[in-house]
């Protein structure tokens, strides 16, 4: 037998032939532990980005003070939907990158644009190699008076708005901000509107919890709040008698 290892069709004969050949190597292909809606706005001075501190296994919310916001650098913070793991695999491949940028000592940082472009080629190249990272981010920033705001999915689609969202914040919250955003926005503003859309995605998201972040980027810094927990209201008819005239529809 020559030093090569067998493979199907080589060398079959050999009894042992099938415990020589490699096994194929396996990553997690279903997310498990899993964050919902990230939501994000520009406002006059800066970028607002807000999740709550939830993380479900499966349909049940197990965790509750995950936080899901993360600065990276002096002008950049990311926001993270989907599974746990891979948020903090992300966060590995951003942190080794700025490092490398920071090593070069030449006084210049990586903008947001420049980390979300990078973003986009990892996810788009992991899903190329059928082992995505099961996440949507939300990255925000501001460098040189500049507001940027952006989406990356699992599968490398990017796009930049004025107010963003993931998860059920693309159904629930977008909505919202379509009707009431504006570009000249207060900090004071941009925050109750974010917790307007946050209130309702606790309301109609089984997965969403009323414990939030809300993370404030401008030219000076980042800023990540404490988690806190918003007021809510369950005395709506609707949420009284929620079957009310739903006899029938089956």
């Amino acid at each position: 037998m020559t030093g090569k290892q067998p493979y199907v069709g080589q060398g079959l004969e050999a009894p042992h032939a099938f415990t020589l050949m490699p096994g194929p190597t396996k990553h997690t292909q279903y997310p498990y532990v899993t964050g919902t809606s990230v939501l994000g706005i520009k406002y006059k001075d800066g970028v607002l980005i807000a999740a709550d501190t939830a993380a479900s296994y499966g349909s049940t919310v197990r965790y509750k003070s995950v936080e899901r916001l993360k600065a990276c650098g002096k002008h950049c913070l990311i926001g993270a939907s989907g599974e746990i793991s891979d948020f903090q695999q992300i966060l590995q491949y951003v942190d080794k990158l700025i490092l490398n940028d920071y090593m070069w000592d030449d006084g210049n940082n990586l903008s947001p644009k420049d980390i979300h472009n990078y973003l986009t080629r990892i996810m788009y190249n992991k899903r190329n190699n059928f082992d995505p990272l099961w996440n949507t981010l939300v990255l925000g920033g501001v460098k040189n008076g500049e507001k940027y705001l952006g989406v990356v999915t699992m599968i490398g689609v990017q796009y930049v708005d004025n107010h963003v969202a993931s998860g059920f914040g693309n159904h629930l919250a977008r909505p919202i901000f379509r009707d009431e955003w504006h570009e000249n926005l207060t900090l004071e503003e941009g925050i109750q509107l974010l917790e307007k859309a946050l209130t309702v995605l606790f309301y109609r998201d089984r997965s969403a919890i009323n414990k939030v972040q809300v993370a404030n980027i401008t030219e000076a810094g980042i800023n990540i709040s404490e988690p806190y927990a918003l007021k809510t209201n369950w005395d709506y008819n609707a949420f009284k008698n929620p079957t009310v005239g739903a006899e029938g529809s089956w």
